[in-house]
């Protein structure tokens, strides 16, 4: 008698074929940028130079982006179907109206300076910082920024260009960061630090 051989079952190979993913448009690319009055806007190719109260700042986009002025606004579309151009598109709308934003209202960070004895001074294109070292820690202040101090410990960071503000401010941070304990050093306005638990606020172990 001869015997049944059962065959193995086997799935099914799983097709080859490449499915396209069309993405939709960006939720911030498509929003269109209001110019502001006193503000003029030039476009060559993708370069994009903005002129207004603050001064004059250009920004260069991706070639997956198209930028057109429309009715006293700028509008920006993406130059293809995949992620790449979704997230060029987001990308150069923000860059944009960075600069639209810098030329008209321009932008600004405070500092705040926590310790014993810490001050500030600003003279001429120097920012001097007092903030318990043996010497002063003195810093050039970048053309096209301002500084001011108030209360000696407070400071007010300003400019046309966001990256150059945030910079800067993140070059005074490093001067004297918050240490973790008491919290002394220089912060931003509203940020929190969290503290450590000191080694003797528990109490001696038995």
């Amino acid at each position: 008698m001869l015997a049944h051989r059962v065959q193995p079952f086997r799935a099914a190979a799983p097709s080859r074929r490449r499915l396209s993913v069309v993405c939709k448009d960006s939720r911030i690319g498509r929003a269109p940028i209001v110019v502001p009055k006193g503000v003029t806007v030039t476009l060559e190719g993708n370069l994009v130079r903005v002129k207004g109260p603050n001064g004059t700042l250009e920004q260069a986009l991706s070639p997956r982006v198209k930028i057109e002025q429309v009715d006293g606004k700028l509008k920006l579309s993406k130059l293809g179907e995949d992620r790449v151009a979704m997230s060029q598109h987001g990308l150069s709308r923000t860059l944009v109206n960075n600069i639209v934003t810098g030329v008209s209202t321009g932008f600004e960070k405070r500092m705040e300076m926590v310790g014993t004895g810490y001050r500030a001074s600003v003279a001429g294109k120097e920012l001097t910082l007092n903030v318990g070292y043996s010497k002063p820690r003195v810093l050039a202040i970048p053309e096209g920024l301002k500084v001011a101090v108030e209360k000696n410990t407070a400071l007010v960071i300003s400019g046309a260009n966001k990256v150059e503000v945030g910079d800067f401010c993140a070059t005074i941070r490093r001067q004297r960061p918050p240490e973790p304990y008491k919290g002394k050093g220089i912060r931003y306005s509203g940020e929190v630090i969290k503290l450590k638990e000191g080694k003797g606020a528990g109490g001696k172990k038995k």
